[in-house]
């Protein structure tokens, strides 16, 4: 029987849980004359059409992301919002520093961010939010097409946590499968790269885990983890 220690883990995606990535993206694709649709539209897209917009806008994006340079400069315009001006969802930076000062509580960000230097990028972003990256127990920025089951399984067995105490934050199926193939209790949101009837519908990811708004995740995180509601303190 594995020998585990008193302590829990919960792990945070980064674009469309914490991050409010449809909002960076969709100022990135503006300064560069194109669309990317409303968020609606844009959270049922398979993934290979999120960034190249639906069949209003793909004609005309596809023109101006073709060829790989121009793609860099989206890219790096991209980057440089994501730096500069974009935002997190209202409420998570308040819950991330108080999950990080959470006696026996480890705090980790997995991520498939697509900016240059993702680390460097988040760093920057979430220290605008008085949140220090640094401080976090695990940070793991995974390539576009990783799978998120490894990370968190080595997250998990490098502090020797008991899987029914761990817990992973998403926003999309895979990031749902990816929870349960490591043994954790996943909490998914359905106000980033897919909404509450793709998430239900198509992937049969249960009502009870999903979140329809940044507060309601908080609270839940919250509850789960035996914290005062926000404002109660």
């Amino acid at each position: 029987m594995p020998m585990y220690s008193s302590e829990r883990l919960i792990l945070f995606d980064a674009d469309g849980t914490t991050v409010d990535a449809f909002a960076a993206i969709d100022l990135a694709f503006a300064r560069h004359g194109m669309e990317i649709g409303d968020l609606e539209r844009f959270q049922k897209r398979r993934k290979l059409f999120k960034y190249l917009g639906g069949i209003k806008e793909f004609p005309g994006n596809l023109k101006k992301q073709f060829g790989k340079q121009t793609r860099k400069q989206v890219l790096a315009t991209l980057t440089d919002i994501y730096r500069d001006e974009a935002r997190l969802y209202p409420g998570m930076a308040e819950l991330l520093r108080e999950l990080i000062a959470t006696p026996g509580l480890r705090v980790g960000l997995v991520t498939r961010n697509v900016t240059f230097e993702p680390a460097h990028t988040l760093r920057r972003l979430f220290a605008r939010h008085d949140v220090d990256l640094t401080a976090l127990d695990f940070v793991a920025c995974l390539a576009l097409g990783d799978d998120k089951r490894h990370p968190f399984r080595v997250a998990r067995e490098r502090f020797g946590i008991n899987p029914a105490r761990s817990y992973a934050c998403g926003d999309e199926f895979s990031d749902f499968s990816a929870a349960v193939a490591a043994g954790m209790h996943p909490f998914i949101a359905a106000y980033g790269f897919e909404d509450h009837k793709r998430l239900t519908k198509k992937f049969d990811v249960p009502d009870e885990l999903i979140s329809r708004t940044p507060a309601e995740i908080c609270s839940r995180v919250r509850n789960a983890l035996d914290l005062e509601p926000a404002g109660t303190t």
